[in-house]
């Protein structure tokens, strides 16, 4: 099942705003997904840029969040656990939270991934997106995708 996940920052295929990146404040931006399948249990978000000169760089994962979650508003804290139970993974940057676009040359591509799952991962905060996903494995009921650009223009 193919599920819906927008952002009223930026629209599918759009660049992203500075604000959302290390040229801005670097923060979360909105994002909002749907419909929520039968039988979710949780959700699993993970934004990665698989244009970055080492390989695929990770900018966000987020796991454990709740079935009745679905939209975050822009902003959203860097703790292990947030108010709702949701756990942070960790970044290719080495911490947790979100951590913006910041390509070193040229325009990159952006996704934000969401994973509705039949189950939630018996897995700790700061845990790497290799781990998530290797938990996830079998329990996807749906998903879907945005993807963004950057370029930074020093």
């Amino acid at each position: 099942m193919t599920m819906q996940i927008h952002s009223s920052a930026f629209e599918n295929g759009a660049m992203i705003p500075a604000k959302f990146t290390c040229d801005g404040e670097n923060i979360s931006p909105p994002l909002e997904w749907f419909p929520a399948p039968l039988g979710v249990k949780s959700y699993v978000l993970i934004s990665d840029d698989p244009d970055a000169p080492a390989g695929t760089w990770v900018h966000w994962v987020l796991f454990n969040i709740p079935a009745n979650v679905t939209a975050f508003p822009e902003k959203m804290p860097p703790v292990p656990v947030l108010p709702d139970g949701s756990l942070h993974g960790i970044t290719d940057f080495g911490q947790l939270g979100y951590g913006g676009p910041c390509p070193p040359s040229g325009t990159h591509r952006y996704f934000f991934k969401i994973y509705a799952l039949n189950t939630k991962l018996d897995l700790k905060p700061g845990a790497t997106k290799r781990e998530v996903e290797k938990a996830m494995q079998g329990h996807i009921l749906a998903q879907g995708e945005l993807m963004g650009n950057y370029k930074r223009s020093r």
